[in-house]
């Protein structure tokens, strides 16, 4: 069954250990999940989060150290007041632009998105992966371009054609479009790689082809992998490395999904016209932070 992330404020809070030299994101809520991607309040407007495990509520048994790796979206409905707008965290681990689409996780996303909706799309971690083989068959063409591969899948025994990550994300922008929505493309989180003091931005070429797909549809882009790269930065390697999981780059633990959260909605809300402002709580409006 297709199991999504409905995140929904409650009384209970968490505060998060964090010592004078990282940046304090709580208390922040705990959250809840659901197995729907329904919005709480018809009635109201909706942000969906389309994603993998970096935003998703994460937990993996099979791999070791990453069973506490939470994503930016769990802390994500914190910041908003949910008697204006719903939070739909509809990210789901392990997914690439290819497979949240071809499992049908997006057709159950799209039946949800009503006209002022806003769609915010950040897909491509799993990408890198093989285009077809027994185990995941999830990876797709590098690239922006129309190209196509036509195969027959491994581990889904199902005849597919295999498009670009481009495609894919394009697809995306413009079915939430059709919709009378708002897309907002979002780059990748960055992953704990450094070089010369500096935090690697995002999975390789995936942040440009991210851009040119939003340039080219004429959406916003927010660059993710900047913002918090350099947030990341100020706080340095050793800091940061703290944040991750160190048997991998790639996820961060609870404090960092929050650090996450608070830095993406920092980022949305100093788009131009941004479209969450109006949503945002009494608290969220007040902090410095977010400013």
């Amino acid at each position: 069954m297709n199991r999504f992330v409905l995140l929904t404020l409650s009384a209970a809070i968490v505060m998060l250990p964090l010592n004078a030299q990282t940046p304090d994101p709580s208390p922040v809520p705990a959250v809840s999940k659901s197995d729907t991607v329904t919005p709480a309040n018809p009635a109201l407007p909706t942000i969906f989060v389309v994603g993998d495990s970096t935003a998703a509520f994460h937990t993996d048994p099979q791999h070791e150290g990453v069973a506490a790796a939470q994503g930016w979206g769990v802390y994500f409905p914190a910041y908003f007041d949910l008697t204006k707008v719903n939070v739909v965290n509809a990210a789901r681990g392990g997914r690439s632009s290819r497979t949240y689409m071809t499992e049908g996780l997006w057709d159950k996303v799209l039946e949800q998105v009503r006209p002022h909706d806003i769609v915010l799309i950040q897909l491509g971690q799993n990408d890198v992966f093989a285009i077809n083989d027994a185990t995941r068959a999830r990876g797709t063409i590098p690239g922006i371009s129309d190209q196509s591969q036509e195969i027959d899948n491994m581990l889904t025994h199902q005849h597919e054609v295999v498009h670009t990550y481009g495609w894919y994300l394009r697809k995306y922008v413009t079915d939430t479009k059709a919709k009378g929505a708002t897309p907002i493309v979002m780059s990748l989180t960055p992953r704990d790689k450094w070089e010369g003091g500096h935090m690697e931005r995002g999975a390789p070429d995936y942040r440009a082809w991210s851009r040119a797909i939003a340039e080219q549809e004429h959406m916003a882009f927010v660059d993710i992998s900047d913002v918090m790269a350099k947030e990341y930065e100020k706080l340095g390697q050793a800091k940061t490395a703290e944040l991750y999981h160190a048997k991998e780059p790639v996820h961060v633990n609870t404090v960092g999904a929050a650090l996450n959260a608070q830095w993406t909605v920092r980022a949305l809300r100093v788009m131009p016209d941004s479209p969450i402002a109006p949503f945002l709580s009494a608290r969220s409006q007040a902090d410095p932070a977010l400013k």
